[in-house]
């Protein structure tokens, strides 16, 4: 599992020989905090748009700036490990930034997926993917299916 866990220099070299094989990268990312059925019907969904599936998650410290000082629930490096443990994801990279713009600048993937509780004009990276002949993709929200309402459900119990 921990040989599909890159650095980003690591995704560099990998993206420029999917290139070179004309592997369609898809990229996605996001916390992924505790995996639930929702992570796993999009990343199915996403890893089916192309031969490749990147996920870029959230460093710990840029988790707690988005969501707060009670979260992620795992560290990065296990939230990594899980991620790399799915058979749909190929790829998975760690990234301090907030947005993820400057990590999908670098890689330009053929496909960029978010989840449908994003439109199309909130897409971070949206603007650079489709300049380089790309496509960008807002999959189908699953409705209840979230780690905050995993959480709430957790705490009411």
């Amino acid at each position: 599992m921990k040989a599909k866990v890159l650095s980003l220099n690591e995704m560099v070299v990998a993206r420029e020989r999917l290139r070179r094989e004309g592997t369609r990268l898809v990229f996605t990312n996001g916390v992924f905090d505790l995996l639930h059925v929702g992570h796993v019907r999009y990343l199915a969904q996403a890893r089916a748009l192309g031969d490749a599936l990147l996920v870029a998650i959230n460093s710990d410290e840029s988790v707690r700036e988005l969501k707060g000082p009670n979260r992620p629930v795992f560290a990065e490096d296990e939230r990594a490990e899980i991620l790399a443990a799915l058979r749909h994801v190929d790829y998975v990279v760690v990234f301090d930034d907030i947005s993820p713009r400057s990590l999908i600048r670098r890689l330009l993937p053929d496909v960029l997926v978010k989840g449908g509780d994003y439109q199309l004009d909130e897409i971070h990276g949206r603007e650079e993917v489709e300049a380089a002949g790309g496509k960008v993709i807002s999959l189908p929200f699953v409705a209840g299916a979230s780690t905050t309402s995993l959480l709430q459900r957790m705490k009411q119990r």
